[in-house]
C-alpha cells in the first residue's frame, strides 16, 4: 500500500508513490489463518510494528505486520478496529512473555498469603 499527503486545493490529483520493495532491516511479527509467529521483513518506510484486533462480521481479527509512522499516527481513525498498538524494535510486536505473567502471578500469590 502507498500513499501521499498534500495540503493545497485538489493536490490529490496524483497517483501515491511506488511503495519501495528495498528491505530496511526491520523484522516484524504478521499473521496468517493459523496463528501469529510468521516473521516479515519490513521494506521502504515501514520502521514500526504494527499489533491491531478488530471484529469482520462476527469473526474477531488479528492482524500484525510492518508500518510506517505516518500509518501508525493514521490508524486511530479505520472504522471496526478495537486495538491497535505500533511499537519500535525488531519483532517487536510479539506475545508477551509468559514467563512475565507467571512471575507476576507468584508474586500475587505470594503477597496474598503473606499478608492473610
Amino acid at each position: 500500500m502507498s500513499f501521499a499527503c498534500c495540503n493545497t486545493d485538489r493536490c490529490n490529483a496524483q497517483d501515491a508513490p511506488d511503495p519501495s520493495n528495498v528491505p530496511n532491516g526491520m523484522t516484524c511479527y504478521s499473521c496468517d489463518e493459523k496463528s501469529c509467529s510468521n516473521i516479515v521483513s519490513c521494506s521502504g518506510s515501514e520502521d514500526r510494528c504494527l499489533t491491531a484486533t478488530g471484529t469482520l462480521s462476527v469473526l474477531s481479527v488479528v492482524v500484525k505486520g510492518c508500518v510506517s509512522k505516518s500509518i501508525c499516527d493514521a490508524e486511530r481513525s479505520v472504522r471496526d478496529i478495537e486495538n491497535t498498538s505500533c511499537c519500535e524494535g525488531n519483532l517487536c510486536n510479539g506475545a508477551k512473555s509468559i514467563t512475565q505473567s507467571f512471575l507476576f502471578l507468584c508474586c500475587s500469590l505470594l503477597s496474598f498469603i503473606l499478608l492473610h
